[in-house]
C-alpha cells in the first residue's frame, strides 16, 4: 500500500474479528516499523505494553474501559507508555551508530537540555509517543490491518494494573486486528484555510 493510501484509508475501527490472530512474525513486523519513529535526541522513550493475558484485557474493558469492546476483540491491545527520565539512562546507547564526535556532542547536550525541565521532559515523552502511535497505526494499514487509538479509559487504575514504573508516563492504548465492520464515513476534515497559518497568527 502506498503512504498516502495508508494515510487517507486509516480510521478508528471499533468492531474487530475477536478469532484473528496476528502471527510472531507479524507483530515483530508492526513493532520494528513503530520504532522507526523519530525522537528527540533519538532517547526512543517508547515503551510498548502488549497487553496479552486475556483475563487482564476483560478487566480492563469492563472494570476501567467504558467496555470498549475493540479491547478484548482486537487481535493486539498495546498500552503505550514513556520513560520520562529515558535521558538519563545510558545516553550513550542512543548514539552508538554514530562517529563518536557526533555522539559525544549530542550526549553532552542532553543533560544541560533536560537537566530540572520536567514539564520538558514530559512533554518530550508524550510526543515520542504521539509520533509513534501513528507510525504504528500507518504500519498496520500497510500490512492491511485496522487500528483503534483509545483514551477512554481510568489512566491511573490501568497503570497500577500494569505496575508502571513511577518515571514513566502513560499515553493512549491502541487496538489492532482484522476489521468485521466499516467504519462510518469520515465526519469531515477543517478546510486547510482554518488551520494554515503563513509566517504568524
Amino acid at each position: 500500500m502506498e503512504t498516502l493510501e495508508a494515510i487517507y484509508s486509516r480510521r478508528a475501527v471499533k468492531h474487530f474479528d475477536p478469532d484473528h490472530t496476528l502471527t510472531a512474525e507479524e507483530e515483530r513486523t508492526l513493532l520494528e516499523a513503530t520504532i522507526q519513529s523519530p525522537t528527540s535526541f533519538n532517547i526512543q522513550h517508547w515503551r510498548f505494553v502488549v497487553i496479552r493475558d486475556p483475563k487482564l484485557r476483560q478487566k480492563i474493558r469492563t472494570e476501567f474501559g467504558n467496555d470498549q469492546a475493540q479491547m478484548t476483540d482486537a487481535s493486539l491491545l498495546i498500552l503505550m507508555t514513556a520513560d520520562v527520565k529515558a535521558w538519563q539512562k545510558e545516553p550513550e546507547r542512543y548514539w552508538k551508530n554514530a562517529p563518536k564526535e557526533v555522539s559525544d556532542l549530542l550526549v553532552g547536550w542532553m543533560g544541560p537540555f533536560h537537566e530540572g525541565r520536567e514539564d520538558l521532559q514530559r512533554d518530550e515523552a508524550q510526543r515520542s509517543i504521539g509520533m509513534a502511535l501513528q507510525t504504528l497505526m500507518l504500519a498496520a494499514r500497510d500490512m492491511g490491518y485496522d487500528s483503534c487509538p483509545m483514551i477512554g479509559f481510568d489512566l491511573d487504575a490501568v497503570a497500577q494494573l500494569v505496575n508502571l514504573p513511577d518515571d514513566y508516563v502513560i499515553g493512549p492504548m491502541v487496538a489492532v486486528g482484522k476489521k468485521v465492520k466499516d467504519s462510518w464515513p469520515k465526519p469531515g476534515q477543517l478546510p486547510l484555510e482554518e488551520l494554515v497559518v503563513e509566517d504568524s497568527f
